[in-house]
Formats: structure tokens, sequence, C-alpha cells
């Protein structure tokens, strides 16, 4: 691991980052009956710089083009992750709106600071078969996970990932993070909140430990191998029917970085998906990546040939940590969610 582990293990390690959630959960939701949908907010008061790299073959996605590090915008305030497929996308209307209602966004009139544009990007995973398909969520969604944005919150079936399915399992919410402990990053936390809903597998049939668990080694989770009838009952479990899916998340720094460097933040965290989900990137996933830098450390540029970046051995550390903590926050989604709907949780297999 690039450094220690942040003292939350949270996204929220990072200065200027907060995450709040809202959802309908009905306690007797079926597959196809019942409430089992939500949406979560990660807010930056005041603003971050930002960018966005989208792999998946089927996204679902709002503002993604105004984060491209050629186009003038180079700030956003929140970021929307929603189940809902593409109707969920109406819950960035209520982001805006307790945004408004609270200052932030471009300024827009110096004579009437009240006049501002936020900016609120958002991307979604398709939920719908899980709980009834006209349940979903809508801009009071927005509007009441923004108002709960917090450094504490709840992670597994929660927010986005109610009703989110990772492969055979219960998918569902999960967030890690790193301090960088040498190099031009010293001091610098890099942290990730991940939507965890894929087509492909999170765990190695074989151990039954999450693919993700690679890197740190099991212990790191306080993981062992699954016994020969967990390993059984995993094989049992029917594969996921749903031909539309999508892993969708944020990864945020307190170091000052530009559109540019943000966006390639983004293309590297993807890294981590690929270590906790096979296969990953399919043509029936909508896999989506933003990047936040807050700003609120400032490191040292580094002395390097004027053909090359001043902040590049900075941002290659970055780059690094990014892969580590989206890979950890996918264990920890997968670690934390709760079983609704039949659909068996991770811990339900494998109790020890």
């Amino acid at each position: 691991m690039p450094g220690a582990t942040g003292p939350r293990d949270s996204i929220t390690d990072v200065a200027g980052v907060l995450v709040g959630h809202h959802q309908r959960l009905d306690e007797r939701v079926t597959l196809g009956s019942g409430a089992a949908t939500g949406t979560t907010v990660v807010r930056v008061p005041g603003g971050a710089t930002a960018s966005v790299d989208v792999r998946g073959g089927g996204p679902g996605t709002r503002e993604t083009d105004l984060l491209d590090p050629a186009n003038t915008v180079r700030q956003l305030h929140a970021v929307l992750l929603t189940g809902g497929s593409a109707y969920g996308l109406a819950a960035a209307d209520g982001v805006m709106r307790w945004a408004e209602e609270h200052g932030e966004g471009i300024p827009m009139d110096p004579a009437d600071p009240s006049r501002v544009v936020p900016i609120v990007p958002g991307a979604v995973i398709f939920d719908l078969p899980v709980g009834a398909w006209d349940i979903r969520p809508d801009a009071d969604f927005g509007y009441r996970a923004a108002a709960a944005a917090a450094t504490e919150f709840a992670r597994g079936t929660v927010g986005a990932g109610v009703g989110a399915r990772a492969g055979a399992l219960k998918g569902g919410i999960g967030s890690a993070s790193v301090v960088l402990g040498d190099g031009p990053g010293a001091g610098v936390t890099v942290g990730a909140l991940i939507v965890a809903n894929p087509v492909g597998s999170v765990v190695d049939p074989r151990t039954g430990l999450p693919w993700g668990a690679g890197t740190d080694g099991p212990e790191f989770f306080g993981l062992r191998p699954g016994t020969a009838a967990e390993l059984a009952a995993l094989a049992e479990i029917p594969v996921k029917g749903t031909a539309l899916n999508t892993t969708i998340g944020v990864v945020a720094t307190d170091a000052d970085l530009d559109p540019a460097g943000c966006r390639r933040l983004a293309a590297t965290a993807h890294d981590g998906l690929a270590r906790a989900i096979r296969p990953v990137h399919s043509p029936l996933d909508g896999d989506t990546v933003f990047a936040l830098a807050t700003g609120a450390v400032r490191v040292p540029a580094t002395a390097l040939p004027a053909a090359f970046p001043p902040d590049l051995l900075l941002l290659d550390q970055l780059c690094t940590a990014a892969a580590v903590v989206v890979e950890r926050a996918i264990v920890d989604a997968v670690r934390s969610a709760t079983s609704i709907a039949g659909i068996p949780a991770y811990h339900d297999l494998f109790p020890r």
C-alpha cells in the first residue's frame, strides 16, 4: 500500500469532502415489488477542480462533457451517484436546488451573490429490477442527500447502493482512503467512494475471497478463505440475470491538481475496478469514475525537465494511490452490504 490508511478509511478523510445519502427501502421488498433505491451525493463546499473517465459500454451520465479538460468550467460543487437508471438523473435537480439555496455555485452576478449556477455532474446505476420498476430517485432524493452530507456516513446497502448487485451477490457503497507517507506527496490524502453494481464477479470462486483483497492481502480485511461448504453454496447462486449494470464512483485528493491531472487520476482509478471486478468495463456496464481535487494541501513543485509538468511525480503517486483506494472501496462495499429481496450478501455466505 502506498501509505497509511486515513483516520476514517473514507473519502471524507480528504479535507473539504462530504457525503450524504437518501434512500427508500421497504422492509419486505422483493424483486419487482416495493421500494429499493437511493441516491448518494459527494459535496465539496466551495467547489473543487474535477474531471471524469467513462469506460463502460452503457453509461448513464450528466454533465460529463463539461469536465473535459479542454472545456471552460474548471470546478464542480457536488457529484450525484444514484440508482434509478436514466430516470435517476432527475435527482441532480434537487442537489442543484439545495446548492443554490446555500449559495454554492459559479457566481453569475457580482451585485447579487444569490445568483449562482451549481455544477452537479452525475452517474447512475441500473437497479430498477430490485423492488418496483416505477419507484426511483427524483429531485427530492437529491435534495435530501445533499442536505445530509457530512464527514461520517453509512456504507453498504444505503444511498445509491441500496439496489446494487455485485455479480451474483448484493452490492453496495464502499469507501477507503490512504495518506501518502513519503515522496513529493507526503501528507497528501487520496480517497474513494464506490457504488459496486457490476455484471462481473467480485469474489474468487476458488477461495471465496474478494478479488480486491489481493493487493493488501486478506489479513488486511480480516478475511479467511471459505470452507468447502461455503464455496459450494457460492457456486449454487445463479448468475446475475439483468443485462444492465454499472460501477460508479468518485476519487478525491486534497492535492492541488488541474483538470488534466484530475482526468489522469480518474483514468488510473479504473485500474482499481479491474483488480476487484472480473470482467470489468463490459458492454453491459456503464463504469464511470469522477476525480476531484480540493487543493487544500499545497505540494512544492519538483524540478523536472521543461518538457514535463512540474507536478508529474506527485501525480504518479496519486494515481498509484487512486487505484488502491478504489480496489479497497469495492471490497468495503461487498463486505458492508446486507441482503435484500433475496439477494445474498457476502457475509451471509462467508460469516467468518
